[in-house]
């Protein structure tokens, strides 16, 4: 993952409160938006960087796992507990033991609820398997472009996942060392759990289920059976995604146990404003602005809108504020397959006048009015 300094993308100070940070942002989105600087890479590259420092500086949680451990916190399945445990076992100079690496050898070792469920026996040899576990899901946060989300999007991401060690089959164990037998439980893994006819079974506690001593951690893997891989993936981001959706990646999550099928990974999205276009639901709002002339006498006047270029009809008399509904040429919604409605606000923009001649002119249009345009303002 490429190394970047959020603040200095944003340029702002460590020190910046939410408010500096988002206005640095909106400053920043206008200049660089793609729709801005059409056909402009660059542009379109510094947006997405821009975006992406956003999303992370301006989450209180994200913020402050970035603070700490920088880049790493923004993988995948990031867990900053146990980034922590690892940080303050490498820093010490103690030697680990198994039990430093929560490590266990598969089908060496049982819980109790393995016991009952059919793990065990009347000689006291070891019988029957661990049942099959599937992998944990994984969420990972997937930054897309307003007009991405509306359209849809066949992109690629970079996934940061676990998988089983190959250097030691996923025991956690050094190949290399074979250690000796475990005295405690001749070698079997197992120790009798209670007094009776019947002999529970359960891993032995000197040997952590695995029937040897003196044996050491996979180097390759430190002793977790596991090591994080980089994985690029191709991804389908169906039309209409809102901020907070999710969208599931079948069987990209973490690697099942035993024989288990893996987690699913669910990307949940999060949409880069658009400098001009605002969405409430699946209907998209623009404020489209038109001249005098064209708010007295009507006209028809040129929109663009996600699908496409639209001619808009502007009624004669048209006011600021008066909304113009082009129907179906809002957002499609991935649930119900209906489409929302676009709504094209009129601002009538005054031409910037300054001979006193034209001014003249306007001034005898006040007398057009029927009644004074501020009238009804009173408390």
């Amino acid at each position: 993952m490429e190394k970047k300094d959020f603040y200095q993308v944003l340029g702002v100070p460590k020190t910046a409160a939410k408010k500096e940070i988002d206005k640095a942002f909106r400053k920043l989105a206008r200049k660089h938006h793609p729709d801005v600087n059409p056909g402009n890479k660059k542009a379109e590259e510094k947006f997405k960087e821009i975006a992406e420092a956003h999303d992370v500086l301006s989450d209180e949680q994200k913020r402050k796992n970035y603070d700490e451990f920088g880049q790493d916190a923004l993988r995948a399945g990031f867990d900053p507990e146990a980034s922590r445990r690892y940080r303050s076992w490498h820093s010490s100079s103690e030697q680990p033991t198994w039990e430093d690496f929560g490590g266990e050898a598969e089908g060496r070792s049982y819980s109790f609820e393995d016991l009952f469920g059919g793990v065990f026996s009347r000689s006291g040899g070891r019988t029957g398997r661990r049942r099959p576990q599937s992998g944990n899901d994984l969420e990972s946060r997937l930054s897309l472009d307003f007009i991405e989300a509306i359209k849809g999007v066949t992109t690629r991401i970079s996934l940061n996942r676990l998988q089983p060690c190959s250097v030691c089959g996923a025991s956690g164990l050094d190949p290399g060392v074979t250690g000796d037998t475990c005295p405690e439980c001749q070698g079997t893994g197992q120790a009798n759990v209670g007094d009776g006819p019947v002999k529970f079974m359960r891993a032995c506690p000197r040997c952590s289920g695995s029937g040897r001593i003196n044996q050491k951690p996979c180097t390759a893997c430190r002793g977790l059976g596991q090591l994080e891989e980089t994985e690029q993936l191709s991804v389908t981001i169906p039309p209409g995604v809102d901020n907070g959706s999710k969208v599931r990646v079948t069987g990209k999550g973490e690697p099942g146990q035993h024989g288990g099928p893996p987690g699913n990974l669910y990307l949940i999205i999060e949409i880069n404003p658009h400098p001009l276009i605002t969405r409430k639901g699946d209907d998209l709002y623009l404020q489209v602005p038109i001249t005098l002339f064209e708010a007295v006498a009507g006209g028809t006047v040129t929109v663009p809108t996600p699908s496409g270029q639209v001619n808009l009809k502007i009624p004669r008399g048209a006011q600021s504020g008066q909304r113009l509904r082009l129907k179906g040429k809002g957002v499609k919604n991935p649930k119900t397959q209906t489409t929302g409605d676009f709504y094209a606000e009129i601002m009538i923009k005054a031409p910037p006048v300054t001979d006193e001649q034209t001014l003249g002119l306007l001034k005898d249009t006040e007398a057009l009015y029927e009644t004074h345009p501020r009238a009804h303002l009173h408390l």
